[in-house]
């Protein structure tokens, strides 16, 4: 009878929980992408000095040489596994000043 019981009330409760498709780079999922983060895009965070700015950057910047320099600096101090929005050690201005010059 107990069984019984608390068979009902799992089916009862897995009616609200949600439960997401297995997959193992859940990471890459489209749900952990933030709305305002199109397609051809990625978001950057840049974080120094107590400074932090998130951006969304167009996807042509990973092969600007000056990107490509913060991605290797961020690769010593973060390591290769981030997860989430890619963080980079620099000011945001700097980061600014990187994706303005590339724009004109």
């Amino acid at each position: 009878m107990f069984r019984s019981f608390a068979g009902k009330i799992q089916n009862g409760l897995s009616l609200f929980v949600h439960r997401r498709p297995p997959t193992t780079l859940s990471y890459f999922n489209e749900e952990v992408v933030a709305d305002d983060v199109r397609k051809g895009y990625f978001a950057v965070v840049a974080m120094k000095d107590g400074e932090t700015k998130r951006f969304v950057v167009k996807l042509d910047y990973l092969a600007d040489p000056a990107f490509i320099r913060l991605l290797d600096q961020a690769r010593e101090e973060y390591g290769f596994i981030q997860k989430g929005t890619l963080a980079v050690p620099c000011l945001p201005r700097d980061l600014q000043n990187i994706l303005d010059a590339r724009r004109s």
